[in-house]
């Protein structure tokens, strides 16, 4: 689907969808956490609005990420429906086994391109994540389910510095991972710039199996957005984002917020998103950063309350 000038205003561009991960990345480091009740309220609403994918949460350890502890209660209330919609973040394939049993149908595997923040948010190496993925991919098309590759800190680790492209790349060529539906290329410390996005992005593109890709950002250094259109021109075909820009990772110095749902919205105006669209994602956003006590850092967000009223993505209220 490729925007259209009555909702772009500009030459149309290579188009992708969004994966908005406020329940999941972005709830890491928030004081608070939400309601069971909040969150699926929160999943519907996304759902309504048009946003086509959503990380709903993650099996993590809930001493280690207290956040995510009601993330199977969340998974209990939601019909099949709407669960096809939705990922869980893993590590493990105990992990995969107790969601599926859950009713989860979508796992995101997630490893590091470093052992050393593989070792702090996973508490084992790269390899040995690997070794265990086929497991996971065994237990996911066991109920006819989907499981995602997905490397964290694929441009920069907090430990180890800068990540060779050819890392990444051995990570995605590695033969353990036949079986996962899509590539995920993160950025999780928001440290790259547009030029290594293209370049990392294009290779997996071109000399990896081919899986459906998608672009994890934050915005730590303000390159969210430039980064995830460099992504989707080298062919992502999903972006994540988060209402508000919330997230980071506790296990990655210097991590701060995604980028912003709102913000990848508007730069890119996929064509189910409309003024009124665009205004209720905007009130979602409010809604649940008021909820959970946090400043918004979405600049699109912040133009919709401007008092710029001939503007037509302004929200008149």
């Amino acid at each position: 689907m490729t925007s259209t000038p009555e909702n772009q205003g500009t030459t149309a561009v290579r188009s992708a969808g969004l994966r908005d991960v406020t329940l999941r990345d972005g709830l890491q480091l928030t004081g608070k956490n939400l309601s069971t009740a909040a969150k699926v309220a929160t999943v519907r609403r996304l759902l309504e609005l048009g946003v086509p994918e959503i990380e709903l949460g993650s099996m993590a350890r809930a001493d280690l990420v207290p956040t995510m502890a009601n993330t199977l209660e969340v998974v209990a209330e939601l019909i099949p429906a709407e669960l096809e919609h939705c990922w869980i973040w893993v590590a493990t394939p105990g992990h995969v086994a107790k969601a599926a049993a859950a009713g989860v149908r979508n796992f995101q595997y997630c490893l590091s391109a470093t052992d050393a923040h593989n070792q702090a948010n996973i508490g084992r190496s790269t390899d040995a994540s690997l070794e265990a993925l086929p497991q996971a991919v065994e237990y996911a098309q066991g109920v006819d389910g989907r499981i995602q590759l997905c490397i964290a800190t694929s441009f920069t680790c907090p430990f180890e510095g800068q990540v060779p492209v050819e890392r990444v790349l051995a990570i995605a060529n590695d033969p353990r991972a036949e079986g996962t539906c899509d590539i995920v290329i993160c950025d999780t410390l928001g440290q790259a710039h547009p030029a290594q996005v293209t370049e990392l992005v294009s290779r997996v593109r071109d000399e990896t199996p081919g899986r459906r890709i998608v672009y994890h950002g934050h915005d730590t250094w303000g390159l969210g957005v430039a980064n995830t259109l460099a992504a989707i021109d080298a062919g992502a075909d999903l972006v994540d984002g988060a209402l508000g820009g919330l997230g980071g990772c506790p296990f990655a110095p210097g991590a701060s917020g995604n980028t912003a749902s709102e913000d990848i919205l508007f730069a890119t105006r996929p064509g189910w998103l409309t003024p009124d669209t665009f205004a209720g994602i905007v009130e979602l956003g409010e809604q649940v950063l008021g909820d959970l006590g946090e400043s918004s850092r979405s600049k699109a967000a912040q133009g919709a309350r401007s008092k710029a009223e001939a503007f037509e993505w302004v929200i008149r209220a």
